[in-house]
């Protein structure tokens, strides 16, 4: 904070420069972004700083793509929908469904991505080690893996692999963390001696680790591309109306433990 500016100083930021007249975001005059720069390469740029092309941009946006929406039964959507009844606003309802979005619901792509990087160090000798530690220090669940719903396979998954075999083979990404995911997958099907195949959190935290994101950059992106099955899902129900709808039926009751 420099001697007369303690008031601009307060907020220092390089994503937004503007003054009456211009707009420039990354360095970039708004107007010449508007109409020439797709949405999920104008995030990207907003997020990181950079710019994505190619087959870089096409993995980034699949990812966005295939992870919008899981149905009423997600918790965000359901969340969504119910608060969307109790005569709050669109934007309140989606606000109430995104924030449900946590370390459970929403944290596995971030998690994903973390033992990606956990796996890649140990190399491939070290695999069995390095889930048995993820394990030991997070609980038996391996973020990216297994789906309560989709068995034996989730379909949004080997789709979004191809994609990047097909950018690797290109020299846009690296291709590591695919195959990574693919060993995670083998060893784990082995070890249960049933097929438990990659899910979507496990397919997008190969495409995040392949461009580059940090782990938290993950979630961040899920809740972005979340949000707009929140969006949907929250105006549907608008335009169905309904009052105070709760998760189930008035005629279904709860569980008492009480005496």
């Amino acid at each position: 904070m420099t001697e007369g500016s303690d008031v601009s100083d307060w907020w220092r930021t390089a994503i937004i420069d503007m003054e009456p007249g211009r707009i420039e975001l990354r360095g970039h005059p708004v107007q010449d972004l508007i109409g020439t720069i797709g949405f999920a390469p104008m995030i990207w740029l907003m997020v990181t700083g950079e710019t994505i092309t190619g087959p870089r941009a096409g993995l980034f946006e699949a990812a966005l793509v295939a992870a919008v929406d899981h149905g009423p039964q997600a918790p965000s959507i359901a969340a969504a929908r119910m608060a969307a009844t109790c005569g709050i606003g669109l934007q309140s309802a989606m606000a109430t469904g995104l924030n449900m979005l946590g370390d459970v619901h929403g944290g596995a792509g971030e998690q994903a991505v973390e033992l990606y990087h956990a796996v890649e160090t140990a190399g491939p000798e070290g695999l069995a080690a390095a889930l048995d530690d993820w394990r030991g220090r997070h609980g038996k669940y391996v973020p990216g893996f297994g789906h309560r719903f989709h068995k034996p396979v989730d379909p949004r998954a080997p789709r979004l692999l191809a994609l990047v075999d097909a950018a690797a083979e290109q020299g846009a990404v690296p291709g590591a963390y695919a195959e990574i995911g693919r060993a995670i997958a083998a060893h784990l099907t082995a070890e249960k001696g049933k097929p438990v195949p990659m899910n979507i959190d496990g397919a997008t935290a190969v495409i995040y680790a392949e461009l580059g994101c940090p782990p938290p950059l993950a979630r961040g992106f899920f809740g972005l591309s979340r949000s707009v099955g929140i969006l949907a899902h929250a105006w549907e129900q608008t335009l169905q109306g309904g009052r105070n709808k709760g998760p189930t039926p008035p005629a279904y009751r709860w569980t008492h433990d009480g005496d």
